[in-house]
């Protein structure tokens, strides 16, 4: 698989799948892994993600930024699991501030994709996650894989 088709299969991996599993460190050190939901700001070539600030995962990003995001393509039933198409996301994370400009276009961009997520973004608690790439690792099957530098990562998450 050339970098081009790649490129193209990561897009498409990001736009199929809404959920990402979200690795982030805790006040120990430890790691502690959820499940997010993401939206593709693809102007800035940046993820969005709406969380509560009672979830641990909000916490843990404001003290340590630095976070990793797997998504990976469904199970397709009934067959092998090993070579999944996949993607772990290396990015820093940044809380939009509330009523800010960047909140207000995270929020439309979040709402294009999660439409039923609209009454959610007004609840006091909730607030707007910015994650800019740093790098990537994608697998798109065996013997296809590749690491990205940033560039080439934000590249993926812009508009075709």
């Amino acid at each position: 698989m050339g970098e081009h088709s790649l490129t193209r299969a990561l897009r498409e991996l990001l736009l199929a799948r809404r959920t990402a599993a979200l690795g982030t460190l805790d006040e120990h050190g430890g790691v502690f892994v959820s499940m997010v939901p993401f939206a593709i700001d693809s102007t800035a070539s940046e993820l969005v993600l709406h969380v509560s600030g009672l979830a641990a995962h909000s916490g843990n990003m404001q003290r340590t930024p630095r976070v990793s995001l797997l998504v990976c393509a469904a199970e397709p039933e009934g067959e092998p699991v090993h070579a999944l198409p996949r993607v772990t996301l290396d990015a820093l994370a940044r809380f939009a501030e509330p009523g800010s400009p960047e909140a207000e276009v995270s929020r439309s961009v979040y709402l294009q994709r999660f439409p039923e997520a609209g009454m959610m973004t007004t609840l006091g608690d909730f607030r707007f996650v910015r994650l800019q790439l740093l790098g990537a690792r994608q697998v798109a099957g065996f013997g296809a894989a590749r690491s990205l530098p940033a560039d080439e990562a934000r590249r993926a998450l812009e508009a075709p």
